[in-house]
């Protein structure tokens, strides 16, 4: 079913208006697709240009090669990793991020709060200190924050007065508090200290804000979960306009093949064939960062008596094939070429609320084909 789905996406847009049943296959072949990524509408571009977090391309370049085919499928925790910018804009050293994209059905992993640790003040005094504590807090009443129960504490480790850069802190408990109830979600409260917990007053340390710094520096929450879908899949309900409706090849101008030639492409013996999708073709490229597309490939070709080596044969299709062609038993037809090994693809892309979402997708492309 996902081959009939991405031929009918690798055509390109007609030139001139196309008959309505054309364009009415392709509309239904975008949703099933959406719905093979796990969506039910596209999300919607953002509204103006927008960077992605360099931690999130990075992760991406990690996972996957330039056509998003995973490299290594051991490298990601779970299957869906998400970016969230700081919703505070204001508060110095308080953050909050919004979690409502994230299903009530996924598994949280980890999460982790990203803070860029911008260059130290100098102090003016000839005491200098080499180090400070960090200390993330769950904020649980915000009006309350001076009482044992108006925050809990997530994280503390010391932090070098000598460098700037990323600084990332594991606060996994609270987002799975936030996500099982929506309205607990406080924020988070980072205060710095001396080694002995003493106050400083200024702050020999500053993290980067939304507000007032470069945007590839503000303040983050990265979420890795897992929502459990193995084997992406489309529904088993008919599409309208069987495989025989479908152009054996694209692009269009090889429709043009005469019967006799077809007919001659179906005795090569099974083998892969390209079959590329465009993002940009199918009008996805305003909301996925990468890749811009990826080649599906599909299987097609006999599987003629005797099956060869080469033809990658189960040892049910060796079996299948010799009694299909010793005529042994009635309605066994010949072995089909399929494929026989899959991987699977990651797109990186802006979520509805602007969240940039790196998800992996097992299935999408066929690695090799085989007699079946």
């Amino acid at each position: 079913m996902l081959r009939i789905v991405l031929l009918l996406l690798a055509l390109p847009k007609p030139a001139c208006p196309s008959p309505a049943g054309v364009e009415s296959r392709r509309a239904e072949a975008l949703k099933r697709l959406l719905e093979v990524f796990g969506m039910e509408d596209p999300p919607a571009p953002p509204a103006h240009f927008k960077q992605p977090p360099q931690y999130m391309v990075d992760l991406f370049n990690t996972v996957a090669n330039a056509d998003g085919v995973t490299k290594n499928p051991d490298i990601l925790e779970g299957n869906t990793v998400r970016s969230f910018l700081d919703r505070t804009h204001g508060e110095e050293m308080r953050f909050l991020f919004v979690l409502s994209s994230v299903a009530k059905n996924e598994k949280i992993l980890t999460a982790e709060l990203h803070l860029f640790r911008l260059w130290p003040r100098v102090p003016d005094g000839p005491k200098r200190h080499h180090f400070c504590q960090v200390s993330i807090y769950q904020v649980l009443e915000k009006d309350k924050l001076d009482t044992p129960g108006g925050k809990k504490l997530l994280a503390a480790r010391l932090v070098s007065l000598q460098t700037s850069g990323w600084e990332v802190f594991a606060i996994t408990p609270a987002v799975r508090d936030w996500t099982e109830d929506e309205s607990s979600n406080q924020g988070l409260l980072v205060t710095v200290q001396g080694l002995g917990g003493s106050p400083l007053d200024p702050p020999p340390l500053q993290f980067a804000s939304g507000r007032d710094h470069h945007e590839s520096k503000k303040p983050m929450l990265v979420l890795f979960t897992d929502d459990g879908r193995r084997g992406a899949s489309l529904p088993t309900g008919g599409f309208s306009g069987g495989s025989h409706d479908l152009p054996a090849k694209v692009p269009v101008p090889e429709l043009a093949r005469s019967r006799s030639t077809r007919s001659l492409g179906r005795l090569k013996p099974c083998q892969r064939h390209p079959l590329s999708v465009d993002f940009e073709e199918i009008g996805w490229s305003g909301w996925i960062i990468s890749p811009r597309g990826y080649n599906a490939f599909h299987c097609k070709g006999s599987c003629p008596f005797p099956l060869g080596e080469n033809m990658r044969p189960t040892n049910h299709a060796t079996v299948q094939s010799i009694i299909n062609a010793l005529k042994l038993s009635e309605g066994v037809s010949s072995p089909c070429c399929v494929p026989d090994k899959l991987h699977s693809i990651n797109l990186l892309y802006f979520d509805d609320d602007e969240n940039v979402v790196l998800k992996q997708y097992d299935d999408m492309v066929a690695g090799s084909c085989g007699c079946h």
